[in-house]
């Protein structure tokens, strides 16, 4: 098969990445891909949310199959633009892609599903988001309703810090668009987890949970950002929780997507937060984890590709997928200033020594090749990511491979995965 593709990211690296290793890949292409990408596919400088483009370059191709890494092109509906082209895709459609790209959207999915989650209420206004935040309290979550990569979500822990998070939103300031409308909802209180399943738009096949570290700094402080490091399996999601967030959570929100006459095609990505009473879903994204796709890929022991054709084709029903016991971890570096301003177009050095580490695999999220040189060329820049029969090697690998990459203008956590080492710096 021809393979696209779309996107630039580490998570289209680890896709791309797994995909290259399948005997039913001839050939395959990324789209615009990254200078890590380069290594196992072609890469062409099409934007991922240019949707004309995307469809051209798979019509011009010659392409079966396209695999559609980030939410932004989902959200637009490049699923249904290739669906009608009759060209096979990975993904949902821009009506399913809701599940991310509204949190209103999702929410109300969830009191009308019964669904465990936070209580939430939706507002426009800002008076009345306002005496909603001063009639729960705090510590509460506030939202914006649309894509803001991963930034949209300020967690406050009083009243004053909500209400200018609500007042920076409404106002159109911050996020646009996407803040034109928020969500108020519930503090949970718990551990985060992300779990990850396929869906057919009837049957939903279960992946993997893992863990994310969202704050930029060591110790979970800072801002939030994308992410900063990920590591599966996580200890908190065991058998049993996997068993509860698919019964719950996962298989109820196929039914009612299917019911709504907008059945779900791609990966569901659970935001998850375990409390006491079990398994609580604050958020959907509609595409893999970045960078937990970079670490559920290396444990992946099936052929990837043969599992998102099933999932294309409604064909999950009696599919199964095999996943290695080891741990994979991985650490972001991104670069100084990250997620505000940073700068672009630094070098980076030291990365094949880095790459030779035992169990070391090194994805490039944002990079581009200057002749021999890589360099920076976004926010997050690299995942190092390694694999070991305990949490410890793993994470001792990846940092070991760290000390050896030569980036004065690039940092990362030094703790990812301090939960389930029981220790937090």
């Amino acid at each position: 098969m021809r393979v696209l593709v779309v996107g630039g990211g580490g998570r289209e690296h680890a896709l791309c990445w797994a995909i290259a290793a399948s005997p039913l890949c001839s050939k395959l292409i990324c789209a615009p891909g990254n200078a890590g990408i380069a290594r196992v596919a072609e890469c062409i400088d099409v934007a991922a949310d240019d949707l004309a483009g995307q469809v051209a370059l798979a019509r011009s191709q010659k392409i079966d199959f396209v695999v559609v890494g980030p939410e932004v092109p989902l959200v637009a509906g490049l699923a249904d633009r290739l669906t009608e082209a009759g060209i096979k895709v990975f993904g949902p459609s821009a009506q399913a892609a809701r599940i991310e790209g509204s949190k209103g959207f999702s929410k109300d999915l969830f009191r009308r599903a019964g669904i465990p989650t936070g209580a939430y209420e939706r507002f426009t206004d800002v008076g009345k988001a306002v005496d909603y935040i001063e009639a729960c309290g705090a510590p509460i979550v506030v939202k914006a309703d649309g894509l803001a990569a991963g930034k949209g979500v300020v967690v406050a822990e009083t009243v004053n810090q909500a209400i200018i998070a609500v007042r920076d939103m409404l106002s159109g300031n911050r996020f646009g668009i996407a803040g034109a409308s928020v969500v108020i909802e519930e503090f949970l209180v718990g551990q985060e987890a992300s779990f990850f399943a396929l869906s057919d738009g009837e049957h939903a096949l279960p992946l993997i949970g893992a863990q994310d570290h969202k704050r930029a700094f060591d110790g979970d402080k800072g801002p939030n950002t994308g992410g900063m490091g990920a590591y599966s399996p996580a200890p908190i999601f065991d058998a049993a929780m996997q068993k509860r967030t698919m019964d719950e959570i996962i298989l109820p929100t196929v039914r009612a997507l299917a019911e709504a006459g907008t059945p779900f095609k791609g990966v569901l990505y659970a935001g998850l937060m375990i409390t006491d009473q079990g398994p609580k879903i604050f958020e959907y994204n509609c595409r893999f984890g970045d960078p937990e796709c970079q670490v559920l890929m290396p444990r992946l022991k099936s052929d990837i590709l043969p599992a998102l054709i099933a999932t294309a084709d409604g064909n999950l029903r009696h599919f199964d997928l095999r996943w290695s016991d080891e741990t994979a971890l991985t650490v972001v570096m991104a670069a100084k200033g990250y997620p505000d301003a940073y700068q672009k177009g630094s070098e980076i050095r030291g990365l094949e020594a880095a790459s030779r580490i035992e169990g070391v695999e090194i994805f490039h999220a944002g990079t581009k090749a200057d002749g021999n040189r890589v360099l920076a060329n976004g926010g997050r820049v690299l995942n190092v990511t390694a694999v070991g029969r305990t949490v410890e090697v793993a994470r001792d690998r990846a940092y070991r491979a760290i000390d050896l990459i030569d980036w004065p203008e690039g940092f990362c956590r030094r703790d990812i995965a301090w939960r389930a080492l029981g220790s937090q710096p």
